[in-house]
């Protein structure tokens, strides 16, 4: 007689529980996946995702004083008798600090400077020339500059073009600019972005050697919003070329060829707030801003002085160990040794990118 209700109490159970999955659960996970997917597919990435193949690294040997017949030959090369043309191609957006440094310190070095800038962002966004509104700034280089301005395509309301389309649009327009500015074969051409820096001891070494390989992607230290947060040595997308009939301006894996420890990487690394909030909706990534309150002036001062994402991501990592010891803020430096020299040069005037400088304009924190 005892069997009958233990049955229908174990029925009860399980149906409560049942009810339970249903009614709390699967809210709450459907809730959770959809707040936080991004994160938990970036956490379970070394499941799902392969990490492209290593790069064959070639060694970089650099110390000051030293003879470049020296320097050529410990890379396996000879030297040349005169020194190639360089020709340093970018496509421009708003980051003027960084160009007057990237220009000055690369001025003794270039040949042309190649620059190309849209009426609108890779997103389909309009933003005004501010190269050509500013380019009083860089009148020390205006005998070798060479610009030219993209249409570009205002994004109409609820359209969902893809932002890399418009980015390889600009790119295939730059390749008609290089032409233009008179590159020939077997001049050397730097094709990077703004804040993708080579140091100038790598442009001159690649210049004036002989026996450089056709393509190399240049390996740089890595930063985020200043040279007080050194990230790591994981940017790889600049590139120098030997210019040929098959080259073309691209941003995108060309070789397995890389040198090492060949420039600096400074990621939105801008003066003011206004400029971070920019670029988080203008570049290619920008669908990585979920929620508008991350564009808020003072959420985004208080992540760069805590060196925090800007876009509340884990690390994009292939192994678990790595994206581990990534996780979490990036750990400031005090040092500023190694860095451009026109920027230790003028430090005064960029003291947002030096230790102690998280601290943006309070022009445009004033609009949080």
């Amino acid at each position: 007689m005892a069997t009958r209700p233990l049955r229908l109490s174990s029925r009860r159970i399980r149906l409560k529980f049942l009810l339970f999955i249903l009614l709390i659960l699967v809210p709450i996970s459907v809730i959770s996946i959809f707040s936080y997917g991004q994160k938990i597919s970036y956490f379970f990435r070394p499941l799902w995702d392969n990490p492209p193949r290593p790069f064959e690294r070639l060694p970089h040997y650099y110390a000051e004083n030293v003879s470049m017949e020296h320097l050529c030959r410990l890379h396996g090369w000879s030297l040349r008798s005169k020194p190639r043309r360089v020709f340093d191609a970018i496509i421009f957006s708003n980051e003027l600090d960084l160009l007057e440094i990237r220009w000055r310190e690369l001025y003794p070095y270039i040949w042309k400077f190649v620059i190309l800038e849209s009426h609108t962002t890779f997103t389909g966004i309009s933003k005004p020339l501010l190269f050509a509104a500013n380019r009083a700034r860089f009148t020390f280089a205006e005998n070798k500059t060479v610009h030219d301005v993209f249409s570009g395509h205002v994004a109409s309301h609820g359209s969902h073009r893809n932002p890399f389309d418009l980015e390889s649009q600009q790119r295939v327009a730059m390749n008609g600019l290089l032409q233009r500015a008179g590159i020939s074969n077997g001049d050397l051409l730097i094709t990077s972005d703004t804040d993708e820096i080579p140091s100038p001891h790598t442009v001159k070494l690649l210049q004036w050697c002989d026996g450089v390989p056709p393509i190399v992607h240049l390996e740089m230290r890595n930063y985020m919003y200043s040279f007080e947060f050194p990230v790591d040595f994981s940017s790889w997308r600049a590139t120098i070329h030997i210019y040929g009939p098959h080259t073309h301006y691209r941003h995108s894996r060309q070789t397995d060829l890389i040198f090492s420890d060949a420039g600096w990487h400074c990621s939105f690394c801008f003066r003011n707030i206004r400029d971070f909030a920019f670029k988080m909706t203008a570049y290619s990534h920008a669908d990585r801003v979920r929620r508008r309150d991350f564009l808020n002036y003072s959420r985004i001062q208080k992540l760069i002085c805590q060196g925090d994402d800007l876009f509340d991501m884990l690390p994009e990592e292939y192994t678990f160990q790595e994206l581990i010891k990534k996780m979490g803020s990036i750990p400031r430096s005090s040092s500023a040794v190694h860095l451009p020299a026109y920027l230790i040069e003028n430090a005064d005037k960029f003291r947002f990118l030096l230790p102690g400088g998280c601290v943006r304009t309070s022009e445009a924190a004033s609009q949080g």
